[in-house]
């Protein structure tokens, strides 16, 4: 049976949908939460995704061997999948049906703490995964899913059922679900900071003019 997940408001995922992972990992650092999931890279470039966390957690098959896992079935439409096979490059966990699937069930997208395969089919369909690589050779015999809407990590960050992940071309941040709010406000005023200090060295301030005037250095101290 599938726990069930309470999902962040539809708002605060177009929220951090509307800001860069850089700006949001700069408001993770006033908090001071670590959420840049290193080694994690965009599959499709200018892919962008934001939604609640559904992981999945792998472990290698044993004497008893069990499957891949038909999961997808009880994700829900703007969930990302969380697929956590601890860093293993020599098999996969995701490939062409599994996008396939997930681009009709409106799926945000997928972060995979392993590599993917079928990329020429993840880059038809435009859909964004974030993994450490890519490689063809199969998971099924060699892993299998252990849990599933459990606790994962995901480049050395801890990801929960529901935490909202968000990946860009820089790569995927990951924030926890009971601070999302006052980490979307705190990353909405970076933004419109930074904005402002671009705006002000358009029309010809110094960059330690406007860096000065709009607070740079201190914009992401932890408080």
């Amino acid at each position: 049976m599938i726990m069930e997940v309470l999902r962040p408001d539809r708002e605060v995922i177009q929220g951090f949908l509307s800001l860069s992972t850089a700006t949001i990992s700069d408001a993770l650092d006033r908090f001071g939460l670590r959420g840049g999931c290193l080694g994690i890279l965009p599959i499709v470039p200018g892919a962008k995704m934001a939604g609640p966390a559904f992981t999945v957690r792998y472990v290698p098959v044993g004497e008893v061997k069990g499957t891949v896992g038909d999961y997808i079935d009880d994700a829900q439409p703007g969930d990302v999948i969380v697929l956590d096979n601890h860093g293993r490059t020599d098999c996969t966990v995701w490939g062409d049906i599994l996008t396939v699937t997930a681009k009709l069930k409106n799926i945000a997208g997928t972060v995979i703490e392993g590599v993917c395969r079928d990329v020429p089919n993840i880059l038809k369909e435009q859909y964004p995964l974030f993994s450490r690589g890519r490689f063809m050779m199969t998971g099924k015999d060699r892993v299998m899913v252990e849990a599933v809407n459990v606790m994962v990590s995901i480049g050395s960050v801890q990801v929960k059922p529901g935490d909202i992940l968000v990946g860009d071309d820089s790569g995927v941040v990951a924030i926890p679900k009971e601070r999302a709010l006052e980490i979307l406000k705190v990353a909405l005023e970076i933004e419109e900071a930074e904005n402002s200090i671009e705006d002000a060295i358009r029309k010809g301030l110094s960059i330690k003019e406007a860096r000065e005037k709009y607070r740079y250095h201190s914009l992401q101290t932890k408080k």
